[in-house]
Parts: C-alpha cells; structure tokens; sequence
C-alpha cells in the first residue's frame, strides 16, 4: 500500500478522567489483554501500511514501552518503520499542545517519507477496516480528502463532541458540525482522513499560519468549499472512548460475543504485546458468567458481567459485578465491588464496598490501597 500511517492523538474534547492520570490514551489497557491503540495500528499494518508516526500528545512512558520496535504489529523490520513521536520542546500551555504544532516539529520525517499518500487516524476510535480498500476508492473518486465515518442512531448520547459531516447525495461534506447531542441520529466522523501527502504538508502549514491553536480538523473544516472532501461510511461495530463513562460503556458492550464479532473478524487480527503467564485458575467456590478474563490471574470469588485482566486476584468471598478490573490489582476478602474500574496494582482490602453506576463508574486509582 503506496500510505504512510500517522497515528494522532486525542484532542482535548477526550478526556478519560482518572485513567488519563497516568497514561495517554492510546496506552490505556482495553479488554483484559490489550491497548486501545492496538487497533488503529492493525489496521494499518494488516492493509499493509508499514511505514507508521505513532504521536504522542504526553506520558510517552508506557506507550514506548507498549509499541517497542514495532516487530508484534507484524511491521517489516527491513522495509518498515514505526516511529513514536511527540513535541520535543515545552509549550507555554497545554492548548498548544496539537496536532499541527506536533506535525510541525517532526515534519523532517514526514517529508524523508517515500509514500505518495497519508492514512492520519486517531487511536480512540475503535473499528475494523481495510486501509487499502479507502485508498483504492479514495484514488477513483478524485477527491482531494476522503474521511471515515459512522451513522449511527445513539448521537445524543454517544460521541459527544466529536464531529459531524453534513454530506449531499454524492457524500461530498458540505459542512463539518460538532456533534452536541441534540439530534439521535448524526454522520460522526472518525478523523480518520486519506490523502496525498502533498495536501497533507499544505494543510498542515496552512493551518500552522492561520491559528497557533488550530488542530488539522479545524483547517479541514475551513476548507470544506474549496476542497472536494468525500465522506467514506464505515460499517460494523464503531465506538469512541473519549470519556471514562465510554470506556466504560465500550468495554461492557463487547464482552457480548455477537458484538463483539462485528469488531474481531476473521482474518483481521488484533496485534497487541503478549505476555506468557501461566493460565488462570480458577479455584474451586469460584464462579464467573458473563465476563471476560485474560490470562495469570486467581480467582478465589464470583465474577460477574466483569472483565478481569492479566494477573488479577480475586479473593474468596468477594463479589466483582459490572466491574473492569487492570492488570495486577488484587481484590480481598469479602469485599464487594459493582461498576468499579480498578487501576492496575489498587489494593481493595479494608474497604468492603463500591458502587457506582453506568453513567458514574467508581473510579480507584493506580496502586492506591483502600
């Protein structure tokens, strides 16, 4: 495939309160085994794009660690490179911390890039899609940008902030709103965009001498009537973690398996680092329905509609319901958790209960003891 893959990150409407403490998004842990940029990044390796910027908005710590050299995501260590990259130089506030400003400061390699075409998607929409397949209608439409986007009928709750695309019949966009929640059913883009790199370049000087603060969806949406911008519908499970209550949701959502195909299909693997623990046991007294649980972990207590990761103890007597447990965090005796997302290595010991709700998961926090 004749792309470079830039992988962005997060603009300010994501803001994942307390698990973004830590850690930028795309490293945050996701379904027991993985990271939420696990699947942008296989989607660009497995349409055959080997040549990817992974950027960084802040915290690269565990996202280096995560990505390594790039060899788990099945890139070509001859021909391919992954790069992770990120502002090195201070910014005087954090609004000036975006996009363009990042794009600017490591432009030197995106220009040294030999591909004729750019594939730029953010980490925090999660969907399943051939790249090569855009490219390709991408090329015969003409267009100048080609855009990814879902229709879906849950706007008013979901994807808030993100933004919009006003199409014709011909889906060229006639306009890009802000998705505020006040229609059900709305095009949401995926600011996942296809163009030559050429364009790309310009757009992104263009948007760096019109506003120091513009992100590149702004510059796209001032140059909706002079640029033939093409909306491209993506179909299947489509989902945007940009608040701790969609993190939540999400993860609840796909431990049902029939969801759950519409996003890990045949063929298409989800890459993501392995790690080789023994599997986990499951003690007798034990019971868990409903849930999903990664490898290395002990499980002593009930466990239910919960996803469990690596090395994870549940203690005898304790009850895990609607819960997202991180790796490592260890659960006592009798204590009794529901809708809680547990930080990796949190000890829940001396305090025997937490609840929240869908719309206000409890949070506890990174090696915190409670």
């Amino acid at each position: 495939m004749k792309a470079m893959g830039i992988i962005n990150f997060e603009d300010n409407v994501a803001t994942i309160d307390g698990l973004g403490d830590y850690r930028p998004v795309p490293a945050m842990a996701f379904l027991g085994r993985y990271r939420v940029i696990d699947f942008v990044l296989s989607n660009m390796t497995n349409s055959g794009i080997d040549s990817v910027e992974v950027y960084c908005k802040e915290k690269p710590r565990n996202l280096i660690e995560h990505l390594g050299d790039g060899t788990v995501y099945n890139i070509n260590s001859k021909r391919g490179k992954l790069r992770i990259l990120y502002g090195e130089k201070n910014f005087s506030s954090p609004v000036y911390n975006h996009d363009i400003a990042n794009f600017m400061l490591n432009m030197q390699y995106i220009e040294r890039d030999h591909n004729p075409y750019v594939v730029v998607a953010p980490s925090y929409f999660i969907y399943s899609i051939d790249y090569s397949t855009v490219l390709d209608k991408h090329v015969e439409s003409g267009a100048d940008v080609t855009v990814l986007y879902t229709s879906t009928n849950e706007a008013k709750t979901s994807y808030l902030g993100c933004d919009a695309l006003v199409m014709d019949k011909a889906k060229k966009v006639t306009a890009i709103d802000r998705n505020r929640g006040n229609k059900q059913r709305n095009n949401i883009s995926l600011e996942c965009y296809v163009l030559t790199k050429k364009l790309f370049i310009e757009l992104v000087q263009k948007a760096a001498e019109t506003s120091s603060l513009y992100w590149f969806k702004d510059i796209l949406r001032d140059s909706v009537e002079e640029l033939d911008i093409r909306g491209y519908q993506v179909k299947g499970y489509v989902a945007c973690i940009n608040s701790l209550k969609e993190y939540f949701r999400v993860s609840m959502q796909l431990r049902d398996r029939t969801t759950a195909e519409g996003l890990f299909k045949p063929g298409w693997p989800i890459y993501t680092q392995t790690n080789d623990s023994s599997p986990t046991k499951y003690e007798a007294g034990s019971k868990v329905t409903g849930s999903v649980v990664a490898n290395g972990s002990h499980i002593e207590g009930t466990v239910e509609n919960s996803i469990i990761s690596r090395n994870v103890t549940i203690r005898k007597g304790a009850v895990v319901k609607n819960c997202i447990i991180l790796p490592g965090a260890y659960i006592g005796e009798k204590a009794k958790l529901d809708h809680v997302v547990v930080d990796k290595y949190a000890i829940i010991h001396h305090v025997k209960e937490l609840k929240g709700t869908d719309e206000e998961p409890v949070y506890v926090k990174r090696k915190d003891r409670i």
